[in-house]
């Protein structure tokens, strides 16, 4: 298990992977092709996704991408095109597509740094994060019907943050409309905007506050708003309260109390991954 303030790092070809001070960094490593996606990258981040999850030392996690121009593209359509089209399965979801924290069903927060256009499957790190930084020179758009692709499974995540409308031109235009940052942060896709040369800074201080409250507080909160969209207002209260009552059997209702009564800094107890 790592230790506090212990830094790893694993550099590969595509993806790079770093732990320190209690938050995951993902970044995507292709700068040269637009940070895009390709097949030989989903077991990776299925992997890495994993350790977030898995891993009780890790308390939240950022995704970003390297260089300045792209955050992520989203697939690499030359890889497409040379192979003759997309690798279908036969699956569900859950069986198939690993590339964001919902799709690895990863209940730490997950803080999306934006530092370049995203496009396409590179939605689905916004649309499936808990806080969304942008720089104010980032734009969004989604390319998949001009590649004869459907545009659904990112699509929907758009349609839970953005009004109808903006979803369904970003959808339905494909590249011919870009959602400027400012616009996006006006409708609630991006949650922080800032300069770019602040977007690491500003993910950064965000996480650091979330990690030094309960990791499982925290995580449970989570889980009470993300699954309460896909619920009723009564029934998402109902489930929120059982939450509510699951969390008062653990050390850490007792102890964040008793250290505030006390005026000191609460230790907290890091236990493995809770899941309602």
């Amino acid at each position: 298990m790592t230790q506090q303030g212990e830094q790893v790092q694993t550099t590969g070809p595509e993806v790079l992977f770093e732990k320190r001070d209690h938050v995951a960094y993902i970044t995507l490593n292709r700068p040269h092709k637009g940070n895009s996606l390709t097949g030989t990258m989903m077991p990776v981040m299925k992997e890495l996704w994993g350790e977030v999850r898995d891993d009780p030392w890790i308390r939240a996690a950022i995704v970003t991408g390297a260089g300045e121009r792209h955050f992520c593209t989203g697939a690499d359509v030359d890889v497409v095109a040379s192979r003759g089209g997309m690798s279908t399965g036969t699956g569900p979801l859950t069986d198939e597509v690993y590339w964001s924290p919902r799709q690895n069903r990863v209940w730490k927060p997950v803080i999306c740094a934006a530092n370049g256009l995203v496009a396409g499957a590179g939605l689905h790190f916004v649309v499936d994060a808990d806080i969304v930084v942008a720089a104010d020179t980032v734009s969004f758009m989604d390319t998949h019907v001009n590649v004869g692709l459907v545009g659904a499974m990112e699509n929907i995540g758009l349609a839970k943050r953005l009004p109808l409308g903006t979803a369904l031109r970003m959808t339905l235009m494909g590249r011919d409309y870009r959602l400027p940052a400012q616009r996006a942060y006006q409708l609630g896709l991006v949650d922080e905007l800032v300069a770019a040369d602040k977007v690491m800074d500003t993910a950064e201080e965000i996480a650091r506050s979330i990690v030094k409250n309960s990791p499982a507080a925290v995580s449970l909160s989570q889980q009470a708003i993300w699954n309460s969209l896909e619920m009723g207002y009564t029934q998402a209260c109902e489930y929120g309260w059982a939450l509510l009552r699951l969390h008062w059997a653990h050390p850490d209702a007792t102890e964040g109390p008793r250290a505030f009564s006390e005026r000191r800094e609460p230790r907290w107890t890091t236990a493995p991954r809770t899941e309602a």
